[in-house]
């Protein structure tokens, strides 16, 4: 998304927001602004969500990234069990 003035920021921002709690609820918790695998990989999907609802094509992003999506919500599940085991 190539913007180059601030008018559309509070929109961006509400989207990417609803980007967050929307692949949250899919996936599991992640912290947006963390560095571990597992945010960064939150993060794109957030950023590529975001691009698609932005062009009106939310509707092709569970289709195109869904191989993305199972595999981070397992990797949240499985970082989380192995947590709880220590």
């Amino acid at each position: 998304m190539r913007i180059t003035h601030s008018g559309e920021d509070d929109n961006l921002k509400r989207l990417l927001s609803f980007s967050v709690s929307a692949l949250k609820g899919d996936c599991g918790p992640f912290d947006i602004n963390g560095t571990t695998d597992i945010d960064n990989r939150a993060k794109e999907l957030v950023f590529e969500r975001t691009r698609y609802v932005y062009n009106d094509a939310l509707e092709f992003f569970e289709n195109n990234f869904l191989s993305d999506i199972t595999g981070l919500g397992l990797d949240i599940e499985m970082e989380r069990m192995a947590n709880e085991t220590i």
